[in-house]
């Protein structure tokens, strides 16, 4: 099949991501019923609403490409080399509760590797994107995009740590090890789902730890991390998105991460 153009690639991840955005807030604003999914996850209007519009603006740009969403599973596509890893809205208990770091994940695949990305926070403005090659960006309400870099803190004790779900990284047997981890940096915070990915992405942390998530709440995250100048691996140190945890790191303090998670 044909090679992507990732300039475009990565404008549609972008228009994915804006779509769904305002397809999200709609409800955000209004309120919205939770419903439970089979798998006890939640999900509301706004989750499908948001994957309706991502698809939409995918189908338009790559029509014959793969789809993969959360809401919908598996759409094949005319070329077997290239799908879409859609979240809609990455973090729906914090959304429907009227949080702020809730939103849609995008990202392409092609022949294994994640080669572009977006996502966006809905509730304050902001939108992120990248492809590979051509760097990672931010836009902040109406401000002029700015290009992303990861911090350069290279000491541990001085390195702010990022933390996904508590419940199952504090769980056996990684508890002890991510407790340890903790008490030897400056300090952690825990803003949960794709905002705690970026504090890195905007230098405000060092490093990312998530667990007990699936290929769509990171895809679009590792090529992100990686054009703005950082490090993304799972646990083993692998360059993968489906072992269902990762570090996204600065880079200077990935190796002492995954020994530390070891």
């Amino acid at each position: 099949m044909s090679e992507i153009d990732l300039q475009q690639a990565a404008a549609t991840a972008r228009a994915a991501v804006e779509a769904a955005s305002a397809a999200s807030l709609v409800h955000f604003r209004r309120g919205v019923r939770i419903e439970t999914k089979p798998d006890r996850t939640p999900v509301t209007a706004a989750d499908r609403d948001a994957e309706a519009a991502i698809f939409a603006v995918i189908r338009a740009r790559f029509p014959e490409h793969g789809l993969l969403g959360e809401e919908t599973g598996a759409h094949e596509g005319a070329d077997e080399e290239a799908r879409w890893i859609v979240d809609p809205l990455d973090g729906t208990r914090g959304f429907s509760r009227g949080g702020s770091f809730w939103g849609p994940l995008v990202a392409l695949e092609h022949r294994g590797v994640i080669v572009a990305g977006a996502m966006a926070l809905p509730a304050l403005g902001e939108t992120y994107w990248a492809a590979r090659g051509l760097g990672a960006f931010r836009r902040v309400g109406q401000e002029p995009p700015e290009r992303l870099a990861v911090s350069g803190i290279a000491d541990i004790a001085d390195a702010t740590l990022s933390l996904g779900e508590p419940r199952c990284l504090l769980a056996p047997p990684l508890g002890e090890r991510v407790s340890r981890l903790v008490v030897s940096a400056a300090q952690a915070r825990c803003y949960g789902d794709l905002a705690g990915c970026a504090l890195v992405l905007t230098g405000r942390a060092e490093t990312w730890i998530e667990a007990g998530v699936k290929i769509w709440d990171i895809a679009a995250l590792a090529v992100l991390v990686e054009e703005a100048g950082g490090r993304f691996t799972d646990f083993d140190g692998r360059p993968s998105v489906a072992s269902g945890h990762c570090v996204a790191s600065n880079g200077k303090l990935h190796d002492h991460v995954l020994a530390a998670l070891a």
